[in-house]
């Protein structure tokens, strides 16, 4: 199945709990070297494939190959080449940060002075060289995730599974932690990304799946994604929005037009500063009055109510706990 310059391959993906169908037949391939991101909301069922990917948890239907070696039947080759950041924080609280890594090297029966070694340039890395002896329990949050990062970098993985590696953290944290990704890709290490965070997909992916309800619906660059929905895109609010609709359906750069709670999203294939004034004179010619008018760029929420038909939903975990996997 694999193919030269891909380092993971997923071909018709199905996992069950139960009744409930989490992933329902997804396909995709992640390329040596790229920041790939899983985008949707929490329950699209995002985290049970990356457990899936990993190992966690047993591959029900489906194939799957990562850095090579087939999930199902070579797991612990898989296990070797990987690196894994949860989405719950998983840190010992009565160890240092400095033990923390020094176990998990020792763990993997790395060298005393490899160990060491790495150990100095992962602090370095995460910026946490002044807290080495400082227990878990005492660090922030975002300290927490980046000795994480650290920890899962340790045996130099190829790939490293990074679920949700934000979640919880202020903006200006999360800003922060996209900077130490970007650099540990930088440095080689392949980068699968899960998130429901619309601007981290944008900022940080080579190329984007967006996952809802078990399976992918769109796929592609950020900028290719954003392009499906036209080179502009105008909201329209109207005193008879049904007629603004007819009127304006009928302009050649007028690619579609969906319905907002209160008004018009209008998609156009034109640039929207020369084309805004024609529509509007368009509405006036016919009596209708306007009421507001917004001209933006498409974007990533944009995207995903355009696939999806609403707005991305953040009110819930996933119901399917990835911990029970991890025992």
């Amino acid at each position: 199945m694999a193919e030269d310059g891909n380092i993971i391959e997923v071909k018709d993906l199905f996992h069950a709990y139960g009744d409930v169908q989490a992933v329902d037949g997804i396909s995709f391939a992640v390329r040596k070297g790229e920041i790939f991101s899983f985008l949707g909301p929490n329950g699209a069922g995002k985290s049970t494939a990356i457990n899936v990917l990993t190992t966690l948890q047993r591959l029900q239907k489906g194939e799957a190959m990562v850095a090579g070696f087939d999930v199902s039947k070579e797991s612990q080759k898989v296990r070797e080449s990987i690196g894994i950041v949860f989405q719950e924080v998983t840190l010992d609280r009565d160890m240092t940060v400095w033990e923390i890594l020094e176990f998990h090297g020792r763990l993997y029966s790395m060298g005393r002075e490899e160990r060491r070694t790495r150990i100095e340039e992962l602090l370095e890395l995460v910026e946490l060289a002044s807290k080495r002896d400082v227990l878990t329990k005492h660090l922030s949050g975002g300290m927490k995730r980046r000795l994480e990062i650290a920890r899962g970098l340790m045996t130099r993985p190829i790939v490293l599974f990074l679920d949700e590696p934000t979640i919880g953290l202020d903006p200006q944290t999360r800003i922060r932690m996209w900077g130490y990704i970007q650099e540990v890709n930088r440095q080689g290490t392949t980068i699968f990304l899960t998130t429901h965070y619309m601007d981290e997909a944008d900022q940080l992916s080579d190329r984007i799946c967006i996952m809802d309800r078990g399976r992918i619906i769109a796929r592609g660059r950020s900028w290719e994604l954003k392009n499906t929905l036209g080179q502009d895109l105008i909201y329209l609010e109207t005193s008879d929005n049904d007629e603004a609709e007819r009127i304006l359906g009928s302009v050649p750069d007028v690619k579609s037009i969906g319905r907002k709670s209160k008004g018009l999203l209008v998609m156009i294939t034109a640039d929207g500063t020369h084309l805004l004034p024609v529509l509007i004179e368009r509405l006036r010619e016919k009596h209708i009055g306007i009421v507001t008018v917004n001209l933006k760029k498409p974007s990533m929420d944009d995207v995903f109510v355009h696939y999806t038909g609403r707005e991305i939903r953040d009110e819930s975990q996933e119901k399917q706990s990835t911990a029970p996997g991890r025992k």
